[in-house]
């Protein structure tokens, strides 16, 4: 799989100062416009396409940053970092999932040995991280999508913060709920992807790989009969349960992403822990018609193809289908976090891939 072209996305100062562009951790087009996430801060960012005369994208500006605490009520209050690993877009909503991990304290350069065994052994909640938002999407007066904390019988809307986020949901699953006590870059719980398809969500973790499979879960999310500002899960399938989970063979990798194509799963797979590589697009035919719990077994899973990568920096953590009007074949957008210099660009922007993946 060949990278066929670069495009910048030009972000505004306030975003350049909070490095949001340099953390960028998830993606996805809509219509004209591009939303993307970083994961230290808690907003989602929009940029508007720039296309050339034959109809393919050039680039993405027009920056505009929604604050997350403008719409829905975060269980930290606005100035803690939401981690937002993943976006979805479907039926006039978008949706944005926190990676409802714990972080284990990094070594700091210059720390004595005694400092740095006791950041090593400091393991930190931060609430923020463990949400789901489901926001109704509008038409502003210039014609773009913008997101709206109500539109008519539509409220902007969150799961957690009462007990009830994905990982207490987990508190006695029998794959799962061993790592929940686990920080993620230690193969804990770490949800980096997600994907809408009618009223599902398929929601990817990177971690835990148990024994080299990933996991994926499918939930369906409602609004909360008792408050409009929160979400509820509704049973998946004819039982009681309110998700169900669905084991990929990747070789040992997890999931970076999660993009719908047709009835179709475009999974961005790379390291569960701190590794820069392998990192490749894989997809899972038929996915959204997959009626039970699943054992996905590589032979079942397309390779797209593989992803460049660096020593320490262009970790690949986004993918969206791009839409363009010229030539054939599929294209996807690819972000990343820790870009590489050569990502930079002298404008504050960062450089994004185009690559052509096929039907």
């Amino acid at each position: 799989m060949i990278v066929e072209r670069r495009v910048e996305l030009r972000f505004g100062r306030e975003s350049q100062e909070a490095d949001t562009h340099t953390n960028l951790s998830a993606v996805r087009q809509d219509g004209r416009c591009l939303w993307v996430a970083g994961d230290e801060t808690a907003t989602i960012e929009r940029l508007t396409a720039a296309v050339d005369g034959g109809g393919r994208v050039t680039g993405f500006d027009g920056h505009t940053t929604v604050a997350l605490s403008d719409l829905v009520p975060l269980p930290a209050g606005p100035d803690e970092e939401a981690d937002i690993e993943g976006l979805a877009r479907s039926d006039g909503w978008l949706w944005a999932i926190g990676s409802h991990s714990l972080k284990r304290k990094k070594i700091k350069a210059g720390q004595s040995a005694a400092k740095a065994r006791k950041r090593l052994a400091t393991v930190v909640r931060e609430d923020n991280r463990f949400i789901l938002a489901r926001l109704p999407l509008v038409t502003g007066g210039d014609g773009l999508p913008e997101v709206a904390r109500q539109d008519g019988g539509r409220t902007a809307a969150i799961l957690g913060g009462h007990g009830d986020s994905l990982t207490d949901l987990l508190a006695d699953d029998p794959h799962l709920a061993p790592f929940l006590t686990i920080p993620s870059k230690d193969n804990g719980i770490d949800i980096e992807g997600i994907a809408a398809h009618g009223d599902r969500l398929y929601v990817g973790l990177r971690g835990p790989v148990l024994r080299g499979w990933a996991v994926l879960m499918e939930i369906r999310p409602d609004g909360h009969p008792d408050d409009p500002r929160r979400l509820r899960l509704l049973p998946v399938g004819d039982g009681r349960d309110r998700y169900r989970t669905h084991f990929l063979d990747l070789g040992g990798l997890g999931i970076r992403d999660l993009c719908p194509h047709g009835d179709d799963l475009l999974v961005l797979t790379g390291p569960s822990m701190g590794l820069d590589g392998p990192v490749r697009v894989l997809r899972w035919r038929g996915a959204a018609k997959a009626d039970a719990a699943e054992i996905v077994t590589a032979d079942e899973l397309e390779v797209v193809g593989d992803l460049p990568y660096g020593e320490g920096d262009d970790h690949a953590e986004g993918i969206a289908v791009l839409e363009e009007s010229n030539g054939t074949g599929t294209r996807v957008l690819v972000v990343y976090d820790s870009p590489s210099p050569g990502r930079l660009t002298e404008d504050g922007g960062v450089l994004a891939d185009v690559v052509n993946i096929g039907k």
